[in-house]
């Protein structure tokens, strides 16, 4: 079995919100590795699940603030002839230039962030779950009280993301290139889900982390 739980809290830094109210549990994994698949498991388990790629999607296309912003360094093809936001184009313009993916994500993610914390303010559970390719690479963890990487072998994760969205493996294998090696991740998160196996191996480990975490709250 590839179940894997690795506690490493203590070593983290002291500005985890261990003393908060609500208690954040951050998922991550590259792209590819299951990780919405494992919020929606934990979802299904009844926790408030916030999903930081789809909030994103969403506040670019009703945030006025943010569409200006985004046309400001962007241009006007950012957003298509019906005023949404155009996917494609954005992430053409983006992909080879990292400066302006940076400046691009100065401008998202502080709104996503004043969004999550609005959601975090309206749950009542005692921890709830923050969905974020970026956990790592933001440093978000910090402010997790524990994290959970969802991790796959490289030519699974491949073989997944041609197969669901129809790219070819030179493109996969360059969006895998351009993210935090999964061996960095590994060392800074709190738990690894392998997901290797079947769906069934998947939940199995889900949820036994689950228990691990709720032992220790």
């Amino acid at each position: 079995m590839s179940y894997e739980i690795q506690d490493t809290s203590s070593e983290k830094p002291e500005t985890r919100n261990s003393n908060l109210r609500t208690k954040i549990i951050g998922i991550t994994g590259g792209i590819g590795s299951g990780k919405s698949m494992v919020a929606k498991f934990i979802q299904e388990l009844g926790f408030p699940v916030y999903n930081s790629d789809f909030w994103a999607k969403e506040l670019v296309n009703v945030d006025d603030d943010l569409k200006q912003k985004i046309i400001a360094l962007l241009g006007e093809n950012s957003y298509d002839e019906n005023g949404k936001y155009n996917i494609k184009f954005v992430g053409e313009m983006v992909f080879e230039n990292e400066n302006l993916l940076n400046s691009l994500n100065k401008i998202i993610h502080p709104a996503v962030k004043i969004h999550f914390e609005n959601w975090v303010k309206a749950q009542s559970s005692e921890f709830v779950f923050k969905e974020t390719a970026l956990l790592f690479e933001l440093k978000l963890n910090e402010n997790c009280y524990k994290s959970i990487l969802v991790t796959a072998e490289e030519n699974i994760r491949i073989k997944r993301v041609m197969d669901r969205d129809g790219r070819t493996y030179r493109e996969v294998k360059e969006i895998i290139d351009k993210q935090m090696p999964e061996s960095e991740k590994r060392k800074l998160t709190d738990y690894v889900i392998d997901n290797n196996q079947s769906i069934e191996e998947l939940q199995l480990q889900t949820n036994r982390i689950i228990q691990q975490i709720q032992t220790i709250l």
